[in-house]
């Protein structure tokens, strides 16, 4: 299979070729992003008071069409890996499930959080802060699978192909990504083929029967409904990786890959919320907050927590597990509510000292805007 190359742009869809566009200055959410909206949902912020988020609860982000598997044709599934190995591999459900298993909580991101922030805004799928979820996610290791295919000399990358497809800015393709080899083959990575969830079955939104799991790094790198391992000797320049999930400030820049969780702490809305607005409501006297963080360059280790507007801010209590390195941290606070509107806001620093900045990062694709989460309460008696 020729990963490097790409199918001919089809010529109905001159147009969708253009870089990523931006909203005008007075231009709402399209009929188009809404459809995306409907198609992919976040996390309900509520559901941040779980360790691990159901299923049904987990963000999901679908490039294409979800690809039917029933059940019954699972055991026909087989994954393969080939290209520069000694021994390809092609491996069916219960193969994999029969080797050694390894189960990682992992939190997973979806790279264009936030975009909806942004201005001017790309026109995209528009998250605001709830594209996240961690789930226990269990499967072999993708080291293991390395292994014993015996990468070949000059191999530098794996790339890893699903079974969805579609096409994106007119090119015709099947939902490809890469990581690096020494990425990829290093077990310390954590880097997981997935056949569970939560101690089941993936969902098919989250790539029944098999997925990559690609810890500390945004959701695009976890490819749904994988089929194919090809190690290659040049790095991989498919859309995915060279065109789309670029940071870029301008058409034409070869931009920097997105790749690594940038830190962010979300607090669980305290009260009670309006429908329309989601304004939150409390009563008078002390409220508790919580919430959670993460960062894919390492735990957070201080999530400060401001109630008057930024002027001044207090340390919360961080709660890591160290078993679970790649997922999200508990944090909490008390605050005195007194009558009258406040602006709550939480930030997350990490332990190479990475902080949420208090302004937007902007970039053409929308990608990685970790802004601090600022939540609108009013307090009655």
């Amino acid at each position: 299979m020729d990963v490097t190359s790409a199918p001919a742009a089809a010529p109905t869809l001159g147009e969708a070729s253009a870089p990523g566009r931006l909203a005008g200055p007075d231009e709402g959410i399209g009929a188009a992003e809404l459809a995306l909206a409907a198609r992919n949902h976040g996390l309900p912020l509520e559901a941040l008071r779980y360790d691990t988020t159901p299923p049904g609860l987990h963000y999901v982000l679908v490039h294409y069409d979800i690809p039917v598997v029933p059940a019954a044709d699972a055991g026909e599934w087989r994954l393969g890996l080939g290209g520069l190995v000694r021994r390809p591999l092609r491996l069916g459900l219960a193969e994999l499930r029969a080797r050694p298993a390894v189960t990682h909580r992992v939190t997973l991101e979806c790279a264009g959080n936030g975009r909806a922030r942004l201005s001017p805004r790309p026109v995209s799928q528009p998250w605001l802060v709830e594209a996240v979820g961690t789930a226990d996610w269990t499967g072999v290791p993708l080291a293991a699978l390395l292994a014993e295919a015996g990468p070949a000399d000059g191999a530098v990358e794996a790339v890893f192909t699903g079974a969805d497809h579609g096409v994106e800015r007119g090119t015709e393709q099947d939902y490809r990504r890469s990581l690096p080899l020494g990425h990829a083959a290093d077990p310390a990575r954590g880097v997981l083929v997935a056949y569970a969830m939560n101690g089941a079955p993936l969902p098919p939104q989250h790539g029944y029967p098999l997925r990559l799991v690609v810890p500390g790094w945004y959701g695009m790198a976890s490819v749904k409904w994988l089929r194919d391992i090809t190690v290659t000797g040049t790095p991989f320049t498919g859309f995915q990786q060279a065109v789309a999930y670029r940071y870029r400030q301008a058409p034409g820049e070869p931009g920097d890959p997105v790749d690594v969780i940038a830190p962010r702490a979300l607090m669980v809305p305290p009260g009670f919320p309006d429908f329309m607005s989601r304004v939150r409501v409390v009563r008078p006297g002390p409220v508790p907050l919580t919430g959670r963080a993460w960062s894919g360059h390492g735990p957070v280790v201080r999530v400060r927590v401001s109630a008057d507007g930024e002027r001044t801010w207090r340390d919360a209590e961080v709660t890591a597990d160290p078993g679970h390195p790649w997922a999200w941290s508990a944090w909490g606070a008390s605050w005195t509510a007194a009558p009258g509107r406040h602006l709550l806001t939480v930030r997350a620093t990490d332990a190479t000292g990475r902080t949420q900045p208090l302004t937007a990062p902007w970039n053409r694709g929308g990608f990685g805007n970790n802004l601090v989460q600022r939540v609108e309460v009013l307090c009655v008696p």
